[in-house]
């Protein structure tokens, strides 16, 4: 078992490359970057079982681009 904080990403585009993530701020929102933008995610009251464990679930609420 790893030491590593790890969460789960539900929702956002369906060609994400990953859905499990490091976690470095339990509790905070998590931004992705992902074809010339950041994939915004929020920390739910949910965890999902995975063959990493039961990681909390961030769900996908919105999309921002990259400047210029």
């Amino acid at each position: 078992m790893t030491n590593t904080l790890r969460a789960f990403l539900e929702g956002g585009p369906d060609d994400l490359p990953e859905r499990v993530v490091p976690l470095t701020t339990p509790g905070n929102d998590l931004k992705v970057p992902f074809r010339g933008g950041y994939e915004h995610f929020r920390v739910t009251t949910r965890r999902k079982d995975t063959p990493e464990g039961q990681l909390p679930v961030y769900e996908w609420w919105e999309r921002t681009e990259f400047p210029g």
